[in-house]
This record gives structure tokens, sequence and C-alpha cells, in this order.
């Protein structure tokens, strides 16, 4: 399985895959980080057809085409902002992973790019958001062969070098 897993220090919206992630807020209209830049590289087709969806809650996932993108779909979801834990942010966050998967699984997708969901503008704390993610990943690959491979594209070394030590632990 772990063949099926990669971490990358780079730009989410130059990844050669399927699908990528979009962290987005709630209107899906484009915001900061990683939204702005996948909305600035997809083109203004990506805003008008998020204009259709009627946003989208916290936790839950959907998905575009990828217009300009090098990827052919966009799945959206929106991760939680973060207020100390106390508010159902690890299941939130643990449901953007598996809403996301499940949606690509639903759409064909072999190939998926995840960015670090929730750690920039909501605050989410970085080696939590980084547990979940490679927990709900692996979980997700282990009853599930559709998809081949899933790319966890880091901005920064510090959140990079996470991920890596993160899937060197055991599964628990």
């Amino acid at each position: 399985m772990m063949d099926r897993i990669t971490v990358v220090e780079g730009d989410i919206t130059e990844q050669k895959v399927d699908a990528i992630v979009n962290a987005a807020n709630t209107s899906l209209l484009g915001g900061g980080g990683v939204d702005g830049a996948i909305h600035r590289a997809a083109g203004p087709a990506l805003l008008e057809e998020c204009r259709t969806l009627n946003g989208c809650a916290t936790g839950e996932a959907k998905m575009t085409s990828g217009y300009r993108l090098p990827a052919r779909w966009v799945i959206h979801t929106v991760g939680p902002v973060w207020h100390g834990g106390k508010n159902q942010e690890d299941e939130l966050l643990a449901r953007c992973y598996r809403n996301s998967l499940a949606l690509a699984v639903q759409s064909g997708v072999r190939t998926i790019a995840f960015p670090s969901i929730s750690t920039g503008a909501f605050s989410f704390p970085q080696e939590r958001a980084t547990r979940i993610a490679v927990r709900e990943v692996r979980r997700f690959l282990e009853s599930n062969s559709s998809i081949e491979q899933v790319i966890f594209v880091c901005f920064g070394k510090q959140a990079y070098q996470t991920y890596l030590d993160m899937l060197g632990e055991p599964t628990t």
C-alpha cells in the first residue's frame, strides 16, 4: 500500500493527476492559499462552474472540471476551522478525506493529489491534521484498489517533513 502514497513538496496546481483536491471555503468561490492558487491556475471557467454548486458544507466534497489545470478534475472539500478541538474538528477533517476519496472513486479517478487541508488560514495544527490525513488515506486504500496513487502535496519543508514522519509511523 505504501507504494500507492507519495509525498512531494511543491505546487498542487502543477500535479499531473486525474484529480486535485481543493481546500475550499464553504462558498466555493475562491479565496486565499490553495483555494486561490487553484482558481487562478484553472481560470475563470472554474469560478463559473462553482457558482452552480450552491456552496459546500464543512466535511463534504463536490467536483468540477479542472479547466486549465493539468488535472482533469478538482474535488472541492471544506475543512474545519480550528477552534481548539472542541467542535468536532478531527471528525470533520477526516470526512474531507473520506468524502473526497469516495467522490474520486465514483468518478473513475485513479490518481489524486491532496493539499494539507485546514492547516493554512483555518489554523488546524499541522501534525494533528497530517496524522488524520494519513490515517484516512491508509484506511481507504486498504479496502479500495481503484485509486492507484495518492499524492500529498506539501507547501513548505515543515509540512513535507511532517508527512514523511507520519507515513513512517506504524498503522494504528
